[in-house]
């Protein structure tokens, strides 16, 4: 059963069509890359996914939840923010506060919530800690265990994305996201960022991963997504679709890399 199902969605801003009718599943614990040039749309359908930008029309249904459809009218702050727990983001520019050590970027959004917890005044020091061990095991999980008081001015590229991703994965989400998150690092960096997504696809979690590194995508990834102007051209499983594209934009655009 597919965890992700995106129905004819659409974004325009103004009169400007940036994502005509893209229509796709995802099954848990695959991972999806979308590929495609600069302005085609990658990004954008990202952000629509975790409403960071609202849809303009179309369908997405998470866990056999519809997150959004047609009739839904303005939704709510409130609203919005929970329908973006389902995704967790991980940016090319890694967005981490830089007033806060690691450990406090990866446990800052889940204390927040535990606030609105019935139990919270109660429970504070239990609840708290438990946060703060769950944030300790994901930087362990990254590689970064010594690093964990250090702040992000005091980190590496490739650190300060490792953390992004823990601070995404102590969520909890259903879908983890990731817009080019190499696209900030030099070479030597992007290895080891890497190195944490192909492990992650190797623990089963599925994940949508915007991306340019073309043998990457074939490696990990079990479907990719084709975009160009703001529609999708061609998709399918990740190493036939690379290996033989069907059409001829998709091989225009591979012949490139």
């Amino acid at each position: 059963m597919a965890i992700l199902e995106v129905n004819n969605l659409g974004k325009n801003f103004g009169k400007t069509t940036v994502l005509n009718d893209i229509s796709f599943c995802l099954e848990k614990g695959k991972t999806l890359a979308i590929i495609g040039s600069s302005g085609s749309g990658k990004t954008t359908l990202l952000r629509c996914l975790n409403f960071l930008e609202r849809p303009t029309k179309g369908q997405i249904i998470v866990n056999g939840n519809t997150l959004l459809d047609d009739s839904h009218g303005k939704l709510s702050e409130r609203e919005l923010r929970k329908k973006r727990l389902h995704f967790g983001m991980v940016f090319q520019n890694f967005n981490l506060f830089p007033q806060y050590t690691a450990l406090e970027n990866v446990t800052l959004a889940t204390k927040l919530m535990a606030k609105e917890s019935p139990n919270y005044k109660s429970d504070k020091k239990q609840l708290l800690e438990e946060i703060d061990n769950k944030g300790k095991e994901l930087l362990d999980k990254m590689g970064l265990s010594e690093r964990m008081d250090h702040y992000p001015h005091q980190l590496s590229g490739g650190q300060k994305q490792r953390v992004a991703i823990a601070r995404a994965l102590a969520l909890n989400p259903d879908i983890l996201c990731f817009d080019e998150p190499t696209s900030a690092l030099d070479p030597e960096l992007t290895g080891e960022v890497l190195k944490v997504i192909r492990e992650l696809a190797e623990q089963n979690t599925t994940m949508i991963i915007v991306t340019h590194e073309m043998a990457f995508a074939r490696d990990v990834a079990d479907y990719i997504i084709f975009m160009d102007d703001g529609y999708i051209v061609e998709q399918g499983p990740a190493k036939e679709l690379i290996d033989n594209p069907k059409e001829e934009r998709t091989k225009q655009f591979l012949t490139k890399y």
